[in-house]
């Protein structure tokens, strides 16, 4: 009985068949039309990939109680994931190969199909957990509006479900030591930072080498990074905040993403401490290929509308700049301190922080 076949496994032969250059069916031959297909079908693929790691991370997160051992799990998927963003955002190397006339011998026959239609990659934000009302809208139209009838469906039933973003946050509110026992850590951390504040605002005033225009642009930051770190010890602000798109953890779970940050160097803070940072590089990576595809079509297009109607790099820009998912991971470095300055835990609490807490 004969083994299995390398391409009977891998459907080699399948695989191959599905690249069918349009300019070929007319008889226009355009020589990389064949290159921007193999590489759109990479990005599928790889895209295939990247949703069974972050479906199988929202598995995981949807235990009740999140047991330890699944961090390391959690940790090491979306880590994977983030080497599949790196190449991701080198495989737009190899499309600009194509130079902007290769491009124009078949773009005509591409439109109106666009990558806007990409459905995994719709899959793929709303899982993170972008939201509808924070989408730019496409042609004037919600996101799946350009998709097929059957795909716009499953997309309403997925907006049903929890989002990473969703269970993260979850996560987030159920971690200990945010009251600390006999130890205000939150009134100490609070002036420090304020402190830190101040200190920068005076050495702005006090430089006189500094220019007006200068001093005045970056007190008024200072001031409103001020402000900001003290809605980070006001629910009733905060939340009003929040309601506003500043924030978008809730007030309990922007607490313990703070905690987790200032105190990543406790053993029982480690882990947590590298899926922030993962879901961290995961964000800036997306927003680096969104940012380097606006690159790459602006050198093709120039000015030109998209093949699908869309205003081509602008849309891409303006998705780039907007469409986040944990931002406020990113801001809150605003409010960190230096090793330093951040307030010493009382004994009792770094003995709790140094072995598994299971409650």
């Amino acid at each position: 009985m004969a083994g299995l076949n390398y391409d009977d496994y891998l459907k080699v032969s399948d695989l191959l068949k599905l690249q069918k250059p349009k300019s070929d069916e007319i008889g226009r031959k355009a020589h990389d039309e064949m290159l921007f297909i193999i590489v759109h079908q990479a990005y599928e693929l790889w895209f295939k990939q990247i949703l069974t790691e972050i479906n199988s991370v929202l598995e995981l997160f949807s235990h009740e109680r999140l047991d330890e051992r699944y961090m390391e799990v959690i940790h090491a998927r979306l880590s994977r994931v983030c080497e599949i963003q790196k190449l991701l955002v080198d495989q737009v190397k190899i499309l600009e190969t194509m130079t902007p006339l290769d491009f124009l011998d078949f773009r005509d026959l591409l439109i109106p199909a666009s990558g806007f239609q990409s459905f995994q990659f719709r899959l793929l934000e709303m899982k993170l957990g972008l939201k509808r009302e924070e989408r730019l809208k496409y042609n004037d139209a919600d996101f799946d509006k350009s998709l097929k009838p059957e795909q716009a469906e499953q997309v309403r039933e997925i907006e049903k479900q929890p989002s990473l973003f969703d269970q993260v946050e979850r996560w987030l509110e159920r971690t200990p030591f945010l009251s600390m026992k006999g130890f205000d850590f939150w009134k100490t951390y609070q002036t420090s930072v304020e402190n830190t504040l101040r200190d920068d605002l005076n050495v702005i005033h006090n430089n006189a080498g500094l220019s007006d225009e200068f001093k005045k642009k970056n007190i008024m930051m200072l001031e409103q990074s001020l402000q900001s770190f003290r809605l980070l010890f006001n629910e009733q602000a905060y939340e009003e905040s929040r309601k506003q798109g500043a924030w978008r953890f809730s007030y309990k779970a922007i607490h313990a993403a703070l905690l987790i940050q200032l105190y990543r160097d406790q053993p029982v803070l480690q882990l947590p401490f590298r899926v922030l940072t993962a879901l961290q590089d995961m964000e800036e990576w997306l927003t680096t290929w969104r940012q380097r595809h606006a690159l790459m079509v602006r050198r093709m297009l120039g000015m030109r509308v998209g093949t699908g109607g869309s205003s081509g790099a602008q849309y891409l820009n303006q998705a780039a700049d907007k469409h986040k998912v944990f931002q406020d991971l990113f801001q809150l470095t605003t409010f960190f301190l230096p090793r330093s300055k951040i307030p010493t835990l009382p004994k009792e609490v770094e003995k709790e922080l140094g072995f598994y807490y299971d409650r």
